[in-house]
């Protein structure tokens, strides 16, 4: 089983910037089905700031730290580098939330 975080403001896309993502919809897959999992509220990591501050992207690794990818609308090249830096797979995506999980499961991606 693993779990994967998805950056989505309506629940059906992922249509979310990893900085100004307020919470992440988590979602657990095992080799044949996934099951949505809850919310986990976040404080935006880019408030606003044309600088990032480190300790705020350790705040969303720590809480997506069971976690094994992030799904994100768009993220910044910083921000990838530093959570790629830390061993967080994160992916920008431009889809809806129900068709990338069941890609992900029939093509085995994670």
């Amino acid at each position: 089983m693993y779990r994967v975080a998805v950056a989505t403001s309506d629940g059906i896309s992922v249509n979310e910037h990893f900085g100004k993502a307020k919470f992440f919809r988590i979602y657990e897959f095992d080799d044949s089905e996934y099951q949505y999992i809850g919310i986990r509220d976040a404080v935006a990591a880019c408030q606003h700031r044309r600088t990032h501050n480190e300790t705020d992207f350790d705040r969303v690794i720590s809480l997506l730290s069971d976690c094994c990818a992030l799904f994100v609308q768009k993220i910044g090249e910083g921000a990838a580098a530093y959570l790629i830096s830390k061993n967080v797979r994160v992916f920008e995506v431009n889809a809806e939330i129900e068709p990338l999980l069941k890609k992900i499961i029939a093509d085995k991606l994670l």
